[in-house]
């Protein structure tokens, strides 16, 4: 049965005022004890935080994110930090590290996202030598058409021992349905993110403007309504899908809410774990 988390990218403000130990404790307080770390700078100091939770408190460190290149960022590099990527994995027991994205250059052509896919699969064989799955995780743009084939499944094919980590809001403003994705590619999801798809209403600046006669303003925000929403808050079926993730083979479900509309972090972690209770998924956590 797979473990429900969190990706720590949800809290790296947070991080960055308490440390790693401190926010990881809060973790544990609301009842989570997985976690994903990305965008967390893995200075010495905060990895040594991470193991220390590890040992104190029982954190599962279930995945790190990694760039393939550099480019930046708090993410190491496989490329140039290789060496290091391996060590902190190896330090803090995560067995997945994950790209979060493919590099921009790879989107321009369908032979650039081939040579992408061919150093992505190389770099995979590399790190399951050293006991390490590679994830590969998607946004909506991997379902678009390169040569009459969708990016991702291009990126399946052409990289076979990359893994894949399915984030379903991101399959579902692709114009796909997350649970025939995560069925389409079962045995190959080994980590998804959990994270609502939610349509708002336009905020209050948006009907000042239209009060204020600027329709073209007010018509920009009423197009722009999806958002990321807490789990069990959006138009998302959250039985199908962790069910479908399960028979899928998934290991690791991590919840991941890139904006939270004002609210704090830990409070819309709350309320995605409450829901998760309420539908039934207490044991998964």
């Amino acid at each position: 049965m797979p473990t429900i988390g969190v990706q720590m990218m949800m809290l790296k403000a947070k991080v960055a005022e308490a440390g790693p130990y401190e926010t990881l404790r809060r973790l544990t307080d609301i009842g989570f004890r997985a976690v994903e770390i990305s965008q967390i700078p893995m200075s010495p100091d905060n990895v040594a935080q991470m193991s220390r939770a590890r040992e104190d408190l029982g954190v599962d460190v279930g995945s790190l994110s990694a760039t393939l290149e550099a480019r930046g960022g708090a993410n190491d590099s496989l490329t140039a930090n290789y060496d290091k990527v391996v060590a902190d994995a190896t330090r803090l027991g995560a067995r997945h590290i994950r790209i979060g994205m493919m590099p921009f250059w790879a989107m321009e052509s369908l032979e650039a996202l081939l040579e992408f896919c061919q150093l992505a699969d190389k770099t995979a064989l590399q790190l399951a030598d050293a006991g390490i799955a590679l994830s590969y995780h998607n946004h909506h743009y991997e379902f678009a058409k390169a040569g009459g084939r969708h990016l991702l499944d291009i990126i399946s094919q052409e990289a076979p021992n990359l893994r894949l980590q399915l984030d379903v809001h991101w399959v579902q403003r692709g114009g796909r349905d997350p649970v025939r994705t995560l069925a389409k590619y079962a045995g190959r999801v080994d980590l998804v993110h959990l994270k609502d798809y939610r349509i708002g209403l336009p905020g209050a600046s948006a009907f000042e403007a239209l009060r204020q006669g600027d329709d073209a303003t007010f018509r920009a925000a009423l197009a722009d309504v999806v958002q990321f929403g807490e789990v069990g808050e959006g138009t998302l079926d959250w039985r199908e899908i962790i069910d479908q993730s399960v028979e899928s083979g998934a290991q690791y479900l991590f919840i991941e809410q890139d904006q939270h509309y004002g609210r704090d972090p830990f409070d819309c972690l709350v309320t995605s774990y409450d829901n998760l209770v309420e539908l039934g998924y207490r044991q998964m956590m």
